[in-house]
């Protein structure tokens, strides 16, 4: 039995499980392997290619008619998804790979496995690559066998092989497959590696690769124990569920150590954001977050998310909640109202709340100081700005919290501000009970 086949075959009763097994074809030799072993052991009838079309090169329908050709020949079916990729973004590989991971997540469902077909060769560059950039234990552990994607998982069963056993494999079954030429340019950090560093590593040390291997599994069993530890830790800090992203104890997190502090950031910001921080992110966060005088609001923003600090509690919150302003607009409160990031509902209260009227249209607007008002039950009108102060609203949501008015009823230019989001009511607009009282729930989407 060849490499290649045994390697499968050690997956064979998860396979054997699965749904619907999925292949990622891209027309080239390390896919074009893969494929022809799938069917192999498995069978054409179990197996469904996936090509995708990234549109980044004239030669890219070409590829596309190849790949179908080729799952003619193997009584395979399959299915082409074009993606668009920004030529403009700065890391055109980067977003060509989230394109394409988008497309097998709207693909694969429940008990589904795709198959990708990276190699041993494939990890010890993702391992040098990371190094170079500073990756910690989690990046240094390189490829994974399995993940999750989308409601059903990958797997990468060739993980262990050379590409030079995969070329084997390629030349004993008389396969053809396609050269992408941009796999040669160096301009590419991974290509460099590839075609410049490797060789040079292999002449000193032939097994290098699994070398570099052996030592991502150790980093992967390190970003185990430390997520662990992170977790442990994670609940002493008391987090919380804000209207906007989630808090935790400033108190409890500086008394940990330095170590366990970024240990905890990175693995608090892996639960709710979609890339991690990087190190200079973290570092930042414990230079001049947790350090920062009380009066101070201090911020830390990477492509994922962002932390602030108030009232003894570090926040994190999801990247891009503040890209579109709110607007002022008109309202009905019958219906709930979409604002820039969130939305404000008005719903029967069973005891006091807001007076409204069937009917009534009330203006929304937002902050722009000077306004004053009277929250019930106090006595005189105060500023806006020290009544959110009081209030405890989060500084950076003082100029999102939407102002409710009312215009007079014998003044029609005359507006009369009758509550604020659903941090109160002011003066003269509660009922206590009964058809017209209503309470007011402003959300943010987390």
């Amino acid at each position: 039995m060849s490499p290649v086949h045994s390697q499968l075959h050690l997956h064979f009763s998860a396979l054997d499980r699965a749904r619907q097994v999925y292949v990622g074809y891209s027309g080239g030799l390390d896919s074009h392997v893969l494929l022809h072993s799938a069917v192999a052991v498995l069978g054409a009838e179990r197996i469904i290619a996936i090509h995708i079309n990234h549109q980044l090169c004239e030669q890219a329908t070409a590829w596309a008619e190849h790949c179908s050709a080729v799952c003619r020949a193997l009584n395979v079916e399959l299915q082409v998804h074009v993606v668009d990729v920004c030529k403009q973004a700065s890391s055109i590989e980067n977003t060509a790979r989230e394109a394409r991971y988008q497309a097998f997540e709207k693909v694969l469902g429940e008990a589904d496995i795709l198959l990708l077909a990276h190699h041993l060769d494939d990890q010890a560059e993702t391992v040098l690559y990371r190094l170079l950039r500073n990756s910690g234990p989690r990046g240094l552990a390189g490829i994974p066998l399995t993940r999750a994607v989308g409601r059903g998982s990958l797997l990468r069963p060739l993980l262990q092989l050379s590409r030079s056993e995969l070329g084997s494999y390629a030349r004993e079954h008389q396969l053809k497959w396609l050269e992408d030429p941009s796999n040669i340019q160096l301009i590419h950090d991974r290509n460099y590696l590839r075609h410049q560093v490797a060789p040079a590593l292999s002449q000193r040390w032939p097994d290098f690769a699994a070398r570099i291997a052996a030592s991502a599994s150790l980093c992967q069993q390190a970003d185990v124990l430390n997520r662990e530890l992170a977790a442990i830790d994670l609940k002493g800090l008391a987090e919380t569920g804000e209207r906007l992203g989630w808090s935790v104890d400033l108190s409890a997190l500086v008394a940990l150590s330095p170590l366990r502090q970024a240990n905890v950031l990175r693995y608090w910001a892996s639960l709710h954001c979609q890339s991690p921080p990087g190190y200079h992110s973290v570092m930042a966060v414990l230079d001049n977050v947790l350090a920062a005088r009380q009066d101070r609001v201090p911020l830390v923003v990477w492509p994922g998310g962002e932390w602030r600090r108030f009232n003894d509690r570090l926040y994190l919150l999801p990247a891009g909640w503040n890209e579109v302003a709110p607007q002022a607009c008109e309202w009905q409160p019958e219906r709930p109202l979409n604002l820039a990031g969130g939305a404000l509902v008005a719903s029967p209260a069973s005891g006091p709340g807001l007076k409204l009227l069937p009917g009534e249209r009330l203006l929304i607007k937002f902050r722009r100081g000077g306004e004053r008002c009277r929250p019930a039950g106090r006595v005189g009108r105060t500023s806006l700005k020290k009544l959110l102060q009081e209030y405890r609203l989060e500084p950076w949501l003082r100029d999102r919290v939407p102002l409710i008015y009312r215009l007079s009823s014998t003044d029609k230019e005359a507006e009369q501000l009758i509550a604020v989001g659903d941090l109160w009511v002011c003066e003269g607009f509660v009922v206590d009970e009964g058809d017209c009282a209503y309470r007011l729930r402003w959300d943010l989407a987390p």
